[in-house]
């Protein structure tokens, strides 16, 4: 799929649109009036928040990060001198977005400072695709998306590629003078990020196919050694905390994602979805006491063919029961992520599930749908067309798919499958374990080893490795990215609250396939705001401080 994620695709929709960087002496020309002034600035903002370049690399060092908070103070001035009088409820929204987005290079700048505090944002070359509308977590731009080239290069990918892995050593060099805070378990887990790149691009030196990419791919993977080495030498100096901590996590909820929640309503909400699916859980396995346990593939046929009939199968399930409109590009995208076989000692948390009951996971594919929707089916709105900075969709994105698990268990997918339902609460009790424990990790009551063995130990079964790749890339992930960790269920409460308003308020007329096409609809954005877009209410945008 040619899809354009992160700060690439963000700058080049910039520079279609507008062209040149912005005025800012325009915050003091007239009021600005009307929605046309907001594109506009929305257009300008794009480019001014990707980064400018030195050495030729992209630029976080102090002086350039200091320029650009004086200078976002005159951005948010442009905003807020916008006249919004007559606007359209989508129109409003979409103030919103803008304003969430510079309240997120706010927060980067003043609290989260992921060039001074957090090693893997250092990390430039990316190999997979993301299943979310951008990467997860800060990422610096610059980026390479390597999965977005086809080998053997062409000429004009060649030259492409080989610029992009020209930055990498000169960014190195300035994150040794960037990386000051003392931050140990965001240090530590950022070597095994480095390393990974280094890996990556040791692999790319091999089968790049061209001279030059090859020279290139090498001098990068000889500075991330480097860089590496360096930061292992530094380790031991690091002894402080890398949570943001209980006040900087509530303003980032309301003020970036616009939650309507607060770090102890998340972990009251955490805890009573951890506890309500394990007791699920259970009395599942209890109903299902006299039935064979599931076996799951043992080779790569059985794997296949059992994989390939779940996708089938699901989809004729969603069109079926009219659960909501069922596209052409839906079973690709879905065949695409099935995966193949992986043997029983390498199988972690999710390979578990493909391989027992692989369409308990499809549900949760739901990502697949999103992107294949943002490119084939964009948002008419400028502002929702590119993914939003900041990981601001994470309510839309991971609720929506963590709720649909368990919305298809109540809609009967399950039904003829008694043995499968269990593992959509094993999946909910899995994701309330590790975002409860990044909660902790966020307010410095937990280090990250102690979040991992919290979600260790209340992941049910014994399903949740402790020593294979997934449990550490996902507890860095979230202490990286505050608010990711609980999105999964926070955003799922979100979904399932506007359900039910809905219902209330449309009484016999409620639909669900009116619920998930309107939804789709609304586009990637949080779901406070797409609450206020299909119930009508701004009651919950108003107490979060937005219009």
């Amino acid at each position: 799929m040619a899809r354009k994620v992160g700060a690439a695709l963000l700058l080049g929709t910039a520079t279609v649109a507008g062209g040149a960087a912005p005025a800012l002496a325009q915050t003091e020309a007239a009021k600005p009036a009307g929605y046309a002034a907001l594109e506009t600035l929305f257009t300008e903002w794009r480019v001014f928040e990707y980064s400018g370049t030195r050495d030729g690399a992209p630029d976080y060092t102090a002086a350039a990060m200091a320029k650009k908070a004086t200078e976002l103070k005159q951005w948010q001035a442009r905003l807020a001198a916008i006249d919004r009088a007559g606007w359209s409820t989508s129109q409003l929204i979409d103030y919103q977005i803008v304003r969430a987005e510079m309240n997120g290079l706010d927060f980067d700048l003043r609290v989260l400072k992921p060039w001074e505090r957090d090693p893997a944002f250092y990390q430039l070359l990316w190999a997979a695709i993301s299943d979310t509308p951008a990467h997860e977590g800060p990422m610096a731009h610059g980026e390479i998306e390597l999965w977005q080239y086809k080998f053997p290069l062409d000429a004009a990918s060649a030259k492409k590629l080989t610029a992009g892995l020209k930055q990498i050593p000169p960014f190195l060099t300035q994150g040794r003078t960037n990386l000051t805070a003392n931050t140990r378990d965001l240090w530590s887990a950022g070597i095994d990020t480095m390393q990974e790149q280094s890996d990556a691009l040791a692999d790319l030196e091999k089968r790049a196919g061209n001279r030059e990419v090859a020279r290139a791919a090498a001098e990068a993977r000889k500075a991330t050694d480097s860089f590496v080495t360096w930061l292992k030498a530094e380790l031991p100096k690091k002894t402080g905390p890398s949570g943001v901590g209980v006040e900087n996590y509530n303003w980032y909820l309301k003020n970036v994602q616009l939650s309507p929640l607060t770090w102890e309503g998340e972990v009251a909400l955490l805890e009573r979805e951890l506890g309500r699916s394990h007791a699920a859980l259970r009395l599942e396995e209890h109903n299902n006491r006299n039935l064979p346990q599931l076996a799951g593939a043992t080779d790569a046929a059985s794997y296949e063919a059992q994989a390939t009939k779940a996708v089938k199968d699901y989809l004729k399930f969603l069109g079926d029961n009219e659960i909501l409109t069922v596209k052409d590009y839906m079973e690709p995208a879905l065949m695409a992520q099935r995966g193949t076989y992986v043997p029983p000692e390498r199988q972690n948390f999710f390979h578990i599930t493909m391989h027992r009951a692989p369409m308990t996971l499809w549900t949760h594919f739901y990502h697949w749908w999103d992107l294949q929707m943002t490119e084939k089916d964009p948002h008419p709105s400028l502002i929702r067309r590119a993914p939003l900075l900041y990981n601001i969709w994470i309510s839309r994105a991971e609720g929506q798919a963590t709720g649909m698990e368990e919305a298809m268990l109540y809609a009967g997918l399950f039904d003829d499958r008694p043995r499968e339902r269990e593992i959509v609460w094993i999946m909910q009790a899995q994701r309330a374990a590790r975002g409860l424990a990044s909660l902790y990790a966020h307010a410095n009551i937990f280090t990250m080893d102690e979040a991992k063995a919290m979600q260790v130990a209340r992941t049910p079964n014994g399903w949740m490795s402790p020593t294979l790749k997934l449990l550490a890339g996902e507890q860095q992930l979230y202490l990286r990215q505050p608010g990711y960790g609980t999105s999964y269920i926070s955003g799922k409460h979100q979904v399932d609250k506007l359900i039910g308003e809905l219902a209330e308020a449309k009484g016999k007329d409620f639909r669900i396939k009116d619920f998930y096409d309107g939804m789709n609809k609304s586009g990637m954005i949080p779901m406070s705001l797409i609450r206020w877009e299909m119930l009508g209410k701004d009651d919950e945008v108003k107490k979060i401080g937005a219009y």
